[in-house]
């Protein structure tokens, strides 16, 4: 019986590639093989008593209120000009230097992947005022795509993260779970916060090796024939306007949670209301506008807690198949123990990332697999962070990453889908090395956290 909870992992999936939604594909498939299952006596249909209780438990998880109001901070954000702002500021100011815009490129990715945190509206964003730019200043298109496609997913890693807060809401039940499945009925937990200052570290190590590469490759990928104009000077007021506003929201938002003033859900209203006021500042705020960005967060929160009502129904029932208990056997049986296990999971969310989003990975996959990890010893902490890594890995590697799509969307005609396939190479080659880093050195991600 066990075997079914497998057929009907691979049924979700298959339905998925046939392009149906996500939410409805999760909880369909579960109540259709939970029917089966119990029309032909295989499947205890009390398990589906807990629904309502979950379903209760979603909607009124205080961590999840963070989700709206994260994403109300990056769509604002990205409305307000001050990506804009950021970008012309640090090109005019390293714009005399041969990788000036390179570097640019990568410092503005990070301060908007540490005000925004959604990937999407940050590739795109960067792909309109960046990539043209980048071109007509001699950059190759493939080292132009790909600088631009891996600054962009750096909002999967770098706090204030989306994915870090559903990873952690997910991670801290887990933990849990794992805790009283061991016996232990007084459980420590993990949140949130704790994700957030685990990230730093490997957030920031990432950077700086985007940057080495970016400094000591991209001389060679300039065309050195187009004429490279130098960038008028920019005034100290110019620059400080540019800077100070979204670094202001970016130390209000972590320097609350870092300093224990705020949780992330509290930090997160902070963010909210700074993001509203950059844009009154900014005289880039009117009805209509508000109207845009309060839709936007509307679908957005709304898709998210679908998904995870329908993943929380496949989850029952895959645990009413005894799934769990299948999952428990096999990372039992592998040998090399907890490495090897960490290693098939990693794979496993690796390969998925082509197909299925970090939200559906995250409330599909780690639920199933996490109690098994943690109980086995592995830091939720580090687990939660190699995870983030390894999704946004995913994010760029050819040829169903999604930051690849949000690129092609708004690339010009002349950059071919083969440039952006091979300009994103060598970042997935440095994020597989951040990867084997923090498996290595496992200090790297629960040092600061253990500090704070």
């Amino acid at each position: 019986m066990e075997y079914i909870s497998l057929l009907m992992f691979l049924a979700v999936c298959l339905v998925l590639l046939l392009g149906y939604p996500v939410a409805y594909s999760l909880a369909g498939t579960a109540l259709i093989f939970a029917g089966l299952g119990a029309f032909f006596g295989v499947f205890d249909t009390s398990y589906l008593q807990a629904v309502p209780s979950r379903l209760f438990g979603i909607v009124s998880n205080q961590t999840l209120i963070a989700v709206p109001l994260f994403v109300f901070m990056g769509v604002m954000l990205e409305k307000s000009r001050v990506a804009e702002d950021l970008l012309l500021a640090m090109e005019h100011v390293l714009g005399r230097l041969k990788s000036g815009l390179a570097v640019s490129v990568v410092l503005v990715g990070m301060l908007l992947a540490a005000s925004t945190g959604i990937v999407g509206a940050t590739v795109v964003t960067m792909g309109l005022l960046s990539l043209p730019t980048m071109l007509k200043k001699g950059y190759s298109p493939s080292f132009a795509c790909g600088a631009i496609c891996a600054t962009g997913t750096l909002g999967q890693i770098i706090p204030p993260s989306i994915a870090l807060v559903l990873l952690g809401d997910v991670l801290s039940s887990a933990f849990v779970q794992a805790q009283l499945n061991m016996g232990i009925f007084s459980p420590r937990s993990v949140s949130v916060g704790d994700l957030f200052v685990g990230a730093l570290v490997p957030g920031f190590l990432l950077v700086g090796m985007y940057l080495l590469y970016v400094l000591v490759f991209a001389g060679r990928q300039i065309d050195q024939s187009l004429e490279q104009s130098d960038q008028a000077p920019i005034s100290l007021s110019a620059l400080f306007g540019a800077l100070f506003p979204p670094l202001l929201l970016i130390f209000m938002v972590l320097g609350s949670i870092l300093g224990g003033f705020a949780t992330p859900t509290e930090a997160a209203g902070v963010g909210a209301a700074g993001a509203l006021v950059l844009a009154l500042i900014n005289k880039q705020l009117n009805l209509q506008k508000l109207k845009d960005v309060m839709m936007s967060t509307t679908k957005v929160t709304s898709m998210v807690f679908l998904i995870l009502i329908g993943a929380s129904i496949f989850s029952l029932v895959f645990r009413g198949f005894g799934g769990e208990e299948l999952i428990q056997a096999l990372f039992s049986n592998l040998p090399g123990g907890v490495f090897s296990a960490v290693l098939l999971v990693m794979v496993v969310i690796f390969l998925l990332g082509f197909i299925l989003d970090f939200i559906e990975i995250t409330f599909v996959v780690v639920p199933l697999v996490a109690p098994v990890l943690l109980a086995m010893g592995v830091d939720p902490i580090w687990l939660g962070i190699m995870i983030a890594v390894n999704l946004q890995t995913s994010f760029l590697t050819p040829p169903f990453g999604f930051a690849l799509f949000y690129l092609r969307g708004v690339a010009p005609p002349e950059v071919k889908t083969s440039h952006i396939y091979r300009g994103v190479a060598p970042f997935i080659l440095i994020q597989l090395l951040l990867l084997t880093c923090l498996a290595i050195w496992p200090n790297l991600v629960t040092w600061l956290p253990s500090l704070l």
